[in-house]
């Protein structure tokens, strides 16, 4: 069979764990990518030591490498990787209702997430307070929504998680 695509899917057909699951992983690659971002993290640097051999200079090609550069290209690459997933992600959650929005930002986006357990959000963070069951309805129509969006997005395939073939 080939592949299916987003308009094979209903709301009804997704596993709420699956999707729960790869929700929830996407958000803690965002924490740790938000972390990277904020913090100054050690670029890889070019090394001052000479380094001898007695090998020659030159691989069987004739092709010498560029340290420097290819130093550069990584660093600069993996900063705009990051730069990008963090901002598709965002826009995905932006793009949630205001209590499904309010609800992800505060128990899976903020710096303390790891912290931060699901009855701490809905007694104290939620104003007023909500019961469990209707913290846990916000949640699934939450994690229904950002994961067609982060699909959308290309952030991850829904199709990849539901049939892995």
């Amino acid at each position: 069979m080939g592949k299916q695509s987003f308009e094979d899917f209903e709301l009804q057909e997704l596993d709420p764990k699956k999707t729960k699951s790869a929700v929830e992983g996407v958000l803690h690659k965002y924490r740790m990518y938000r972390y990277l971002l904020s913090e100054e993290t050690e670029e890889r640097e070019a090394s001052i030591t000479a380094s001898y051999s007695d090998m020659p200079r030159s691989s069987p090609t004739n092709v010498t490498s560029d340290q420097t550069a290819s130093i550069a290209t990584h660093n600069v690459d993996a900063q705009a990787f990051r730069r990008s997933f963090v901002d598709r992600v965002d826009r995905a959650v932006n793009a949630l209702p205001k209590m499904e929005k309010f609800l992800i930002q505060k128990r899976y986006m903020s710096k303390n997430a790891e912290y931060i357990t699901d009855g701490h959000v809905y007694n104290f963070e939620f104003q007023p307070p909500c019961n469990k069951d209707t913290y846990g309805k916000i949640r699934r129509k939450a994690f229904y929504r950002l994961i067609l969006k982060l699909d959308d997005l290309k952030i991850l395939r829904i199709s990849e998680i539901f049939n892995p073939e």
